[in-house]
């Protein structure tokens, strides 16, 4: 990919989102070939910056690995989360899926805390049309502090709404979520410590991140504001009110999950008022299922049966093909052994050859090509009918237990 000389007057945008919202649609929509990819320092996650010009202002768009929260689970989330706060970018644009906005609106939220400079790309408004929802951009900028919120369909192109919603977007507050008095005193006690030494990240947000001891921020704020760690006087603040939230029942856990409750909260009531629905047969299907595939009672045995059976197919099935390869593979090995020995081959040059190369490579064939021919198209099935999704929501109570997500049991 071709990499363009960015002028010191570049103007750098991250651009965040959910997976699988059509952000690298809408990356690779702006920036064309002017784009390159490498990884992010000490990390094996992948990073791509491309650059566009519009209306005359030269822009980098930092494309960041896709997220579901900021509260960091993973590489990938860790990076996305250290750019939107210490990364110096100007704006956000967070994408998101016009078919799933009530999730997606959690990452609106987390990040408009860290910046009121943010742009609302909602995605694929094409699908929600076809699925019936309608979306109140207007409303929705309003119930988020009036930040420009904007609707496109990244696929079929027409993202100048995008451009022109960054050309003439200026500087805004970080969003003020309201959390419970407890919380809020002690965030108002850090404060001020905070903002002398971090004063152009948002001093609210950091203050809430050194409430709940999140070992990964504290690895972050080692590089990239390390006097916070060193102020003596804060830290000392920072134990005494630890120790008040502790003795009022506030963990480090509790308090996560009453941060996250709010922000939950808060994206369900925005989105009862900013999204309507008219309820056709393929939602009503969709909420059947849910009730099935999801519930306490089936959810954990119709999962467990369903990749049991995957697994009977892959092992069973393959048997099959692999017996057939198998016979075909070595029949051919004779046939090769004789052409050999008909055309005055030596026997040092045959033996390595067809009893060592070909040998080894016939039953690698055999063996293994039948089970991923089987196993891949299933588990694209069930990618494809929504199902591994459901698999996530099932096992994410279980993988919490291990200081885990849902999500990392689709890779296990």
């Amino acid at each position: 990919m071709r990499t363009d000389t960015v002028s010191a007057e570049t103007e750098t945008i991250a651009l965040a989102g959910n997976p699988n919202v059509g952000k690298s649609t809408v990356f690779n929509a702006l920036t064309g070939l002017h784009q390159h990819t490498g990884n992010w320092p000490g990390k094996t996650v992948e990073s791509a910056h491309g650059q566009f010009s519009y209306r005359g202002r030269q822009y980098t768009l930092v494309d960041l690995p896709g997220t579901y929260s900021l509260f960091a689970h993973s590489a990938e989330e860790t990076v996305a989360r250290d750019f939107l706060c210490f990364g110096g970018a100007r704006a956000a644009v967070v994408v998101c899926d016009a078919t799933c906005l009530e999730r997606n609106l959690n990452l609106v939220l987390q990040t408009l805390e860290i910046t009121g400079n943010v742009v609302v790309c909602v995605n694929l408004m094409d699908e929600a049309e076809k699925k019936h929802i309608h979306i109140d951009l207007e409303q929705l900028s309003s119930e988020l502090g009036g930040a420009p919120v904007v609707g496109v369909s990244a696929r079929s192109g027409g993202l100048s709404v995008l451009e022109d919603a960054l050309d003439t977007l200026s500087p805004r507050e970080a969003m003020h979520m309201e959390y419970s008095p407890q919380i809020e005193q002690v965030v108002a006690q850090l404060l001020p410590l905070v903002q002398q030494h971090c004063p152009d990240c948002c001093a609210r947000w950091l203050a809430l991140r050194l409430l709940d001891s999140d070992k990964s921020f504290a690895e972050s704020l080692h590089r990239f504001c390390p006097q916070l760690l060193q102020d003596q006087k804060l830290q000392q603040t920072l134990h005494t009110v630890k120790s008040h939230l502790h003795q009022n029942g506030f963990s480090s856990d509790t308090l996560r999950d009453q941060i996250t409750a709010v922000l939950v909260s808060r994206a369900e009531k925005i989105y009862q008022k900013c999204v309507t629905r008219t309820v056709c047969s393929a939602a009503e299907r969709d909420q059947k299922l849910d009730r099935i595939l999801t519930s306490r009672r089936t959810g954990i045995p119709i999962m467990l049966l369903l990749l049991a059976a995957v697994l009977w197919l892959t092992i069973t099935g393959a048997n099959y093909p692999s017996e057939l390869l198998s016979a075909g593979l070595f029949s051919l090995q004779d046939v090769l052994w004789n052409a050999l020995l008909h055309a005055g081959a030596p026997m040092w040059l045959m033996k390595p050859l067809i009893l060592g190369v070909y040998r080894t490579l016939a039953w690698v064939i055999s063996v293994m090509l039948p089970p991923m021919a089987i196993f891949f198209p299933c588990f694209t099935l069930l990618e494809d009918f929504g199902y591994l999704p459901r698999v996530a929501f099932n096992l994410d109570h279980c993988f919490q237990r291990a200081h885990a997500c849902g999500k990392q049991a689709l890779t296990m």
